[in-house]
């Protein structure tokens, strides 16, 4: 499922979509999202967002005309639906029979929409993948190599279970495991796991004391030449999460690669 709408990362998340859909030669659906804006102290009796809502869905039939136009020529299969309200609520409502959801990790340019928040939301409350891109790439390697950020947590063995038909076409796939005194499942189970799907991996260790998470995935992801990250959300405290970022949210804040998300 590919969020539709039209803000400064939809090349990026349409690119990748197109990409991910061509591989494992699936199904494409294309969510676009009106996003209902509401006016604080609107004394006109709603008229203010009302003309808000009438601008906004004007710019997204414009914007399907001009995609739809592209997607006839791309050599995948589709479908399209139309939505309105916030962005979060209407791809999780949307995403039952989603595979995977195609969204940004943030937007860099602009602060509305809080595409960071939207993540994080579609990820913990949908229950499917969700595939997280920065706003200025233009291509997701499927072939390349993925770094499986491994803390023996439920959301990240889910996830990995979840995008099996994903990792088998990558060329190299790293388990990196941080050595911070958490418990989980080990990396080798999951090594094994992956080698009974024809997936074989890699373990690594890196010592995690007095650094952060998030410093260490970037770090080794840049030095093996990751294509994508894939990980669990919020596989800690939640309130810790909310309160302090944590590293799903710095993560998603300062990643350079598309992340796979799941909760």
């Amino acid at each position: 499922m590919l969020l539709v709408h039209d803000d400064a990362g939809q090349e990026a998340r349409f690119q990748t979509a197109l990409d991910i859909t061509r591989a494992l030669e699936g199904h494409l659906t294309c969510l676009d999202v009106a996003q209902v804006q509401v006016i604080a102290g609107d004394y006109s009796g709603g008229a203010a967002t009302a003309m808000l809502m009438a601008d906004e869905r004007e710019r997204e039939a414009a914007n399907r005309v001009t995609l739809e136009a592209r997607l006839a020529h791309e050599g995948v299969q589709w479908n399209w639906i139309e939505s309105s309200g916030g962005l979060a609520e209407c791809v999780t409502r949307a995403a039952g029979l989603a595979d995977l959801i195609v969204v940004n990790r943030k937007l860099d340019v602009f602060p509305e929409p809080d595409m960071r928040g939207v993540t994080a939301s579609i990820a913990v409350r949908s229950g499917t993948p969700v595939v997280a891109v920065p706003d200025d790439v233009r291509s997701l390697d499927v072939t390349g190599r993925a770094l499986i950020a491994w803390d023996g947590s439920d959301p990240v063995t889910a996830t990995m279970r979840t995008c099996i038909p994903l990792l088998k076409l990558a060329a190299a796939v790293m388990l990196l495991t941080i050595d911070d005194g958490g418990e989980g499942v080990p990396a080798e189970e999951a090594a094994a796991y992956l080698s009974r799907h024809d997936v074989h991996a890699t373990i690594r260790r890196v010592a995690g004391k007095h650094r952060h998470a998030d410093d260490i995935i970037a770090e080794e992801s840049a030095t093996w030449e990751a294509s994508y990250c894939l990980m669990g959300a919020f596989s800690h405290n939640r309130l810790v999460e909310a309160l302090f970022g944590g590293v799903t949210r710095r993560m998603l804040s300062t990643s350079k690669l598309p992340l796979i998300l799941g909760h």
